[in-house]
């Protein structure tokens, strides 16, 4: 398949509200997506909807994304970016939060972003090009919140394997870069964002006094993802109405 003048895009959790966003703008614009997720039915309607290649895949497999990156490099020859959207959201305080849904959570958000990160530095440093790698943390990496001891350690360790990823690769003009989002409406958060109440408790957290919307995460993903940000590198970017760095109002 030839796409020798077309930009070529992996997005892994691209099943959920954020990555089937990013899905929508990079083919708006003319690129090749890669898409990959869990839930079938979802992937289905993406692809559908957007004209992406659609690959069903569980990112805590190590095996399984190599696979994934391996069809990319047999079917295409080469890769412009790549982004990890595969999370979860545990909201509990330590002491009530079990072994198992530790290990999940960790698995979820870590090892996934791990796994994702390895194998497509693999083929994107054979490149002369470099690429582009983001990665989703979350404002609760770098600011406490209550109930958010389990998710905010296993974001807070993606952002740290984003920026020793990016000093390591940068020699390959690879990128490696993060996006932290506040809380953003999503089918993941739709318990929360659903609830008057706890929505708009949230609404009031965040400075711009709303919730986020997945269009706007996805900009800042794409914005990334674009080779005209060729020179920025290590970065963790906040999209998250000002609540990781701007007082609430009073």
């Amino acid at each position: 398949m030839s796409t020798d003048n077309q930009p070529v895009y992996l997005i892994v959790g691209g099943s959920g509200g954020i990555g089937a966003e990013v899905t929508r703008q990079l083919v708006a614009n003319g690129a090749v997506v890669v898409v990959t997720g869990r839930d079938r039915a979802r992937l289905a309607t993406i692809g559908s909807e957007t004209g992406a290649i659609t690959l069903e895949l569980e990112a805590k497999n190590s095996t399984a994304v190599d696979a994934v990156l391996q069809y990319i490099d047999a079917n295409f020859g080469h890769l412009d970016g790549v982004v990890n959207c595969a999370g979860s959201i545990l909201l509990k305080p330590a002491h009530l939060i079990s072994d198992h849904e530790f290990a999940e959570t960790l698995a979820l958000n870590l090892t996934t972003a791990f796994n994702v990160l390895r194998a497509s530095t693999r083929m994107l440093m054979r490149q002369s090009g470099g690429g582009s790698i983001v990665l989703c943390s979350s404002v609760a990496a770098r600011r406490g919140l209550l109930n958010h001891e389990a998710i905010a350690a296993a974001k807070a360790g993606v952002e740290g394997l984003a920026l020793a990823a990016a000093a390591s690769y940068a020699r390959y003009k690879v990128r490696v870069n993060c996006v932290a989002p506040g809380l953003t409406r999503t089918n993941l958060t739709q318990s929360l964002t659903h609830n008057d109440a706890i929505a708009k408790a949230s609404a009031a957290l965040h400075p711009l006094g709303r919730i986020g919307e997945p269009s706007e995460v996805g900009s800042a993903i794409c914005w990334l993802l674009n080779s005209q940000q060729a020179w920025i590198t290590g970065q963790v970017i906040g999209v998250d109405g000002g609540l990781g760095s701007v007082q609430a109002r009073g």
